[in-house]
């Protein structure tokens, strides 16, 4: 009985994931995002630096004359930080939600973007049970590409609410 009531679960979250994904690279490790939650990818640049952020804040830059705040995401996973030159880092500018709900952007350091992947809902998995002790409340699933395991992030709650609410806050003084 507990078999038949998983299987649909699982089904019906690949059928909700299924889409087009941007995926990257941290850490060594793949990653993927919805395509729909990219608004560009740029070259890395000059972060202006902003005080009292927690380390994983690199600060915060202009784009077209918009202040976007910059998650390094190396950092926020818990990963060594990036040497400063490599070539292929980029900035991921996405859109998140705000606490109060409205869309705003944050750009995202990542090593190297891959590609746009379009998954089935075959290629999804649930998130595997890695116990109490680990939170995997920010992995929407884990996606077969290519005969790699990625983990499929829901990047709302990766950067949280309370981080892009300090940004936008700060964003607005500084600059």
């Amino acid at each position: 009985m507990t078999t038949q009531t998983l299987a649909p679960a699982s089904a019906e979250a690949g059928l909700n994931l299924a889409g087009k994904y941007l995926t990257f690279i941290i850490g060594g490790e793949s990653y993927a995002i919805p395509v729909l939650k990219v608004r560009e990818i740029i070259r890395l640049t000059n972060i202006t630096k902003v005080p009292q952020m927690p380390d994983y804040i690199r600060g915060v830059i202009n784009l077209r004359g918009k202040i976007i705040p910059v998650m390094d995401l190396r950092l926020r996973f818990g990963f060594a930080a990036a040497a400063a030159s490599a070539e292929q880092n980029c900035i991921v500018v996405v859109q998140v939600k705000n606490p109060a709900g409205q869309p705003t952007a944050m750009g995202l350091v990542v090593d190297a973007v891959e590609e746009v992947a379009q998954l089935a809902m075959t290629d999804i998995e649930e998130t595997p049970d890695f116990g109490a002790q680990v939170d995997t409340e920010y992995i929407l699933g884990m996606a077969k590409i290519k005969g790699a395991v990625k983990a499929l992030l829901d990047i709302d709650k990766v950067i949280g609410g309370d981080t892009v609410a300090r940004m936008e806050a700060t964003s607005t003084l500084t600059l």
